[in-house]
């Protein structure tokens, strides 16, 4: 190749890379959100026959069909662990697999963990039994029973491929930002009475599936009232529900869509959070290193000056400047 085919031939290969160049930037500046590696694995029902199948959807029919299986309705009295008729999935949408609706996809490599609820490093088995004596309002599975290991196998199953100790994009519920008055429960009713209302009933109470007794749980669950979570899980802190109820309800929603306003997403929370529900106690034995007690929790005692109503309302970004400040700002 002589000088002038060769300098041609840089121009036009430079001209490309330019060109290439160009087209990512136009991409990334159109792109409004960062690609997610988000992934739901296929149903387990395609796995091969045997008993690791068998697990598995023993585990996602635990999720997704609670009350059939160990809630307070079934007819063995030794498998009634919930103590409600909720299901696992009225949390964990979807089968634990739906984006931002506290979803069990990547968990399983997130355990064993450090949790300021207990001061303590807590195993999967832990998390999970707190969710049957919070939100299932019920007590502990045997860790060595088939239940506890069906769970931890569909949770192992749905976090395939995820590397331990990997916090992935759409874990959780997607951020809410903070409000800088206090929620309202009162403008929250409005909000319940126009959006929730349909499906969760005026009293709050869901929609059965059948009839009280049949073991056959809601179509839409409790938010309150005697079959709802109790006020030691975590759905009772307004930071928590809020997030959550922002980002999926109602049915149908998703983060990048939402129905509601952030101020709605608030306000109905602390309006839902404001009814009366099951009592778990000693709640007071809840963070042993107050220094690290959620903002949100709503029961005593607390280090810092701040009223108990404003630990359940907010506005929280005071009391986080405070614990930042070591707690001794007002």
């Amino acid at each position: 190749m002589n000088r002038r085919a060769a300098a041609i031939s840089s121009v036009l290969i430079m001209t490309f890379i330019l060109s290439g160049l160009a087209v990512a930037q136009t991409a990334e500046t159109t792109l409004t959100k960062p690609k997610s590696d988000w992934a739901v694995p296929p149903d387990p029902e395609g796995l091969e026959r045997g008993p690791w199948r068998e697990m598995v959807l023993y585990g996602k029919q635990l999720i997704v069909e609670t009350p059939r299986v160990v809630g307070p309705e079934v007819s063995n009295p030794a498998m009634r662990y919930a103590g409600n008729n909720l299901t696992c999935q009225s949390c964990h949408l979807s089968g634990g697999t739906q984006r931002f609706g506290l979803p069990l996809i990547g968990v399983y490599g997130a355990f064993p963990t450090y949790m300021a609820r207990e001061n303590e490093v807590r195993t999967l088995e832990d998390r999970i039994n707190g969710c049957f004596e919070r939100s299932m309002n019920g007590r502990a599975l045997p860790g060595d029973s088939r239940e506890m290991k069906a769970i931890l196998s569909y949770i192992q199953y749905l976090s395939t491929g995820i590397p331990v100790g990997k916090t992935i994009e759409g874990r959780g519920s997607a951020a809410l930002p903070l409000l800088q008055r206090a929620a309202s429960p009162q403008r929250g009713a409005a909000v319940y009475k126009k959006i929730c209302m349909e499906c969760h009933q005026s009293d709050g109470q869901g929609k059965r599936i059948g009839s009280k007794g049949d073991a056959e749980g809601y179509q839409f669950p409790p938010l309150w009232g005697p079959d709802s979570f109790n006020d030691g899980a975590g759905m009772h802190r307004l930071i928590a529900s809020a997030s959550f109820i922002r980002a999926n309800m109602p049915v149908g929603t998703t983060y990048e869509a939402p129905m509601l306003s952030v101020e709605e997403a608030w306000d109905v929370a602390a309006y839902i959070n404001a009814q009366q529900r099951p009592a778990r106690a000693h709640l007071e034995l809840d963070y042993p290193n107050l220094g690290r007690k959620a903002v949100d929790a709503p029961f005593p005692p607390f280090t810092d000056a701040f009223s108990l109503q404003q630990h359940r309302l907010g506005p929280f970004q005071p009391i986080i400047d405070g614990q930042r400040r070591g707690g001794r700002e007002r």
